[in-house]
């Protein structure tokens, strides 16, 4: 009983989620139209190293996988205790989080040279 509550109440909570968000995105954009504001011309920021810092990002996490895949070889032997496999977890995750902060400090490095060289 108490799984079927819990489907039942996560669907109704997704559907209340989109209906509020149409609604009120709705709702925005008449009180555009009443003041005279065309809610169609938004104007986006060019984003033009969007592909470059997430193609770091994922470069910077196989990295980070890679070294801590060889170094918890190096390290742990084939029959790992309870608590070799937790150290193993914290180097992956570890390793994982300074590459890819690594390839997002790299992509704001190229962006900013790029950036300066702009009149």
């Amino acid at each position: 009983m108490s799984g079927e509550l819990v489907a039942i109440t996560m669907f109704v909570g997704a559907f209340a989620l989109v209906f509020g968000i149409r609604y009120f995105l709705n709702k925005e954009k008449m009180a555009m139209i009443e003041r005279g504001i065309d809610p169609g011309l938004r104007k986006a920021t060019p984003r033009p190293f969007i592909s470059l810092k997430f193609g770091l990002l994922m470069v910077g996490l196989g990295l980070g996988l890679l070294v801590a895949l060889f170094t918890t070889r190096g390290i742990f032997s084939a029959n790992m205790t309870n608590a070799e496999e937790g150290q193993a977890v914290a180097v992956y995750f570890g390793s994982i989080f300074i590459f890819g902060g690594l390839g997002l400090i790299t992509s704001y490095v190229i962006e900013k040279k790029w950036l300066d060289k702009q009149p």
